[in-house]
């Protein structure tokens, strides 16, 4: 038996298999034989793919030594038949094409049964058909698809021909099957392609924390959650005070506040403070539900082009009836009037265009990127305006610490080791850039100060040995909190202006311990993306940012942004881009950190970086790949492009080759089953023209 790597990376491998060799029975007792190795976190496995999906700890076994597993997994083992009873045989998934054949089968098995029984099944089949046609008529409708299938089936009736009214009703119910199962599999396709297990959340033991994947998380467990951060999981609070942001799940307009033994639930925002929860549900059960809800939701998002189709789409019903009327007063034959019946612009129109838009979606979610409608995609198309935060945004996610300058006695190990005790409880990239550079130096951090306050936009605070101890701009720490400026200040920022560099301030209670420089490179391609975007059609790129004048001036000059905007604040970039829709411009705003997150539900369409935190990921309409930059952005605009054409192009050929259908019926060419089959034909064709990727 063959088994050969389809994808790996560290933790996680895809295993493919020869289905013909491997029966369903065997695949899963190998996933119980592979689950119980030492190592491996998950095994699943999937019959229709025919593929092992595995999980496992890197720092237990390598990924040779799970090929071993595979290896020694002979026909020894699969074919042991007291081993193959312990398992239950999976249940077979359906197909499209198993499900047309039982229709058909079943369909000219009843045209065999004697004459009594044949017109009481099909008496039986054909009654809901026309009932459903009924339906709009009694609310006022009658330009309705179902109404013109109700009329082809009864005129047929009319004519005593029962056998080409029951094969028009067969079609019918072939074509909705297709139909149902087309958009079912896209939403499944979507659903299963944004499901990612690969979710960090911070695991509780003791007195410790460690970083784990969600998937790891058991029941039982606690985990830990702090201000930005979304929560994984459906728990009980054990300790800690927070404001939870519930209204995705409870509808509620303002944060609650949460404490020891309130429920929370996943998918909630942590605005404020610190959780320890005990987990009740283990999150990736509750993510699937979050997803499915978001796929839902996004069906409300239409693209104009979608709204567009299906206006037009209903409004061609009328010509399908005048045309109807028309044959039939001028040839009184009902065979061609019930040909012209058999096709409408409807089902392909109304097909056509979701699935274009749920396709779009998930080629997006294939290339990291999530998309939360397709309005989205269109919107993104048609901005003129991109605004963009500066930090972990157009540069590098990884800023650098550069220098450190103490004052009051402080040696420059005490500054760092104090400035990573704060910043070690946030995942902004500065936070992390001090915080690697005392990792780095082995340096300890104090533990027993209080409980860190975030103030959004401009610091940290926290109390220490019984002093307030401060870390932030310069606006927080002298202006706000009114730390006494050392002598020599002025010259310190001077220089940091003309090198470009962030200047972040640690004080203790009204004294200035120390000075910490940041230099905040841009991205490698980030010129390019700006290069790119103004080829596009984008006639302005503005980058706001919170950082001095000197920084800003520098990545602008290194990025080739139209314009920037230093020393903002984040009700700076939400009146910036008011004041740009307010001229008429549709603005894309791009940032990555919990102040980006009011001017990204501000813009037309939002966009967060794939390493945001979570509260910026949420209120985004779009997530970009983490490991893409910026590039996602360039994607995104180009997808959106496409997919407006595509929906257009898509109405114009179900137009034409719908409106051939129907002049051949008219003139008898196509007889009213032909004229059903290849109307159901035609749609199944576009639909799968509407599923073809958009990037090349």
């Amino acid at each position: 038996m063959q088994f050969y790597i389809k994808h790996s990376l560290p933790g996680r491998i895809r295993v493919g298999y020869d289905k013909a060799e491997v029966a369903p029975r065997q695949a899963a007792l190998a996933q119980s034989l592979l689950s119980v190795q030492e190592g491996v976190i998950q095994a699943t496995y999937n019959t229709i793919t025919g593929t092992f999906l595995l999980y496992y700890d890197p720092k237990i076994i390598s990924e040779k030594e799970v090929l071993a597993f595979f290896k020694a997994m002979s026909s020894k083992y699969l074919n042991d038949e007291q081993m193959l009873a312990s398992v239950q045989e999976p249940q077979k998934q359906s197909s499209l094409l198993g499900i047309l054949i039982q229709m058909t089968i079943k369909h000219f098995i009843k045209s065999l049964l004697p004459s009594p029984a044949r017109l009481v099944f099909r008496a039986f089949n054909l009654t809901p058909r026309i009932l459903k046609g009924l339906r709009p008529l009694i609310h006022g409708n009658p330009f309705h698809a179902e109404v013109l299938d109700a009329t082809a089936i009864t005129m047929a009736l009319v004519t005593g021909d029962m056998r080409t009214a029951s094969n028009i009703n067969f079609l019918l119910n072939i074509g909705e099957t297709i139909e149902d199962f087309t958009k079912k599999q896209s939403y499944t396709n979507l659903a299963n392609t944004i499901l990612s297990e690969n979710d960090k959340v911070q695991l509780v033991k003791g007195k410790t924390e460690k970083t784990v994947h969600l998937y790891e998380v058991k029941v039982g467990d606690t985990i830990a959650v702090r201000t930005g951060g979304m929560i994984p999981v459906d728990g009980e609070v054990i300790r800690g005070e927070a404001l939870v942001d519930q209204s995705t799940i409870t509808g509620e307009p303002l944060a609650v506040e949460k404490h020891a033994e309130d429920s929370v639930f996943a998918g909630t925002v942590l605005q404020e403070g610190e959780l320890f929860v005990k987990v009740r549900v283990v999150g990736s059960q509750t993510k699937v539900q979050n997803i499915l809800s978001m796929i839902d939701t996004s069906q409300q998002y239409k693209v104009s082009s979608q709204i567009r189709s299906e206006h037009l789409a209903d409004q061609l019903v009328k010509w399908n009836f005048l045309l109807a009327i028309s044959t039939f007063f001028f040839t009184r034959n009902i065979t061609k009037v019930v040909a012209t019946l058999m096709v409408d612009y409807s089902c392909a129109m109304k097909l056509a265009a979701p699935i274009a838009i749920l396709s779009a979606m998930r080629e997006a979610a294939q290339n990291g990127i999530l998309v939360k409608g397709g309005k989205f995609l269109e919107d993104a198309a048609n901005a003129d305006t991109v605004v963009f935060d500066k930090t972990g945004t157009l540069t590098a996610a990884t800023p650098q610490l550069s220098r450190i300058i103490p004052f009051h006695g402080m040696t420059e190990n005490d500054v760092l080791r104090t400035a990573a005790c704060l910043e070690e409880h946030f995942a902004h990239p500065v936070a992390k850039a001090i915080v690697n550079a005392s990792n780095a130096k082995k340096l300890k951090h104090p533990e027993d100060h209080a409980k860190v306050e975030y103030v959004i936009a401009h610091g940290i605070a926290t109390t220490l040995n019984g002093k307030r101890l401060l870390i932030g701009s310069k606006h927080f720490i002298f202006e706000d909190e009114k730390v006494k400026m050392p002598k020599g200040l002025e010259k310190i920022q001077e220089e940091a202006i003309q090198n470009g560099e962030s200047l972040l301030y640690l004080a203790e209670k009204n004294q200035l311990l120390g000075i910490l420089t940041i230099t905040d490179p841009v991205r490698e391609n980030a010129a390019d993306i700006v290069r790119s975007l103004h080829q596009s059609g984008i006639t302005n790129c503005t980058m706001i940012t919170g950082d001095d004048e000197g920084a800003a001036r520098t990545a602008a000059n290194c990025t080739g942004i139209d314009h920037y905007i230093s020393r903002a604040l984040p009700e700076d970039k939400v009146a910036y881009i008011k004041k740009q829709q307010k001229k008429g411009h549709k603005v894309i705003m791009i940032g990555d950190g919990i102040n980006d997150a009011p001017a990204l539900a501000t813009a037309n369409t939002g966009i967060a970086m794939g390493d945001s935190a979570a509260i910026t990921g949420e209120t985004a309409d779009i997530v970009l790949a983490a490991d893409d930059g910026l590039e996602g952005l360039v994607k995104i605009r180009t997808m959106g492009t496409r997919l407006m054409k595509k929906i257009d192009t898509n109405n114009e050929g179900i137009v034409v080759v719908n409106t051939a259908l129907m002049f051949g019926g008219l003139f008898g060419v196509v007889p009213p089953a032909t004229a059903a089959l290849l109307h159901n034909l035609s749609t199944i064709l576009f639909s799968v023209k509407a599923a073809q990727p958009l990037l090349k």
